[in-house]
């Protein structure tokens, strides 16, 4: 093996490892991307009810 010099089947499992890691990404994106869709507006909520407890004195 020379300098610089690399095999087809090194390459496409580099290739292959690559796209694995694209795809583990893309999943983890959208699992995030839900979890922030389902409790974005709880947590909106949440801070709603905690300012008009205050405002009430319940806090």
């Amino acid at each position: 093996m020379t300098r610089a010099s690399i095999d087809v089947e090194d390459l496409l499992k580099l290739v292959l490892v690559l796209v694995v890691v694209w795809l583990v990404l893309e999943i983890v994106g959208e699992v995030v991307g839900l979890f922030t869709a389902l409790l974005g507006p709880l947590v909106g909520v949440v801070i709603v009810v905690v300012i008009v407890l205050w405002f009430l004195d319940y806090l």
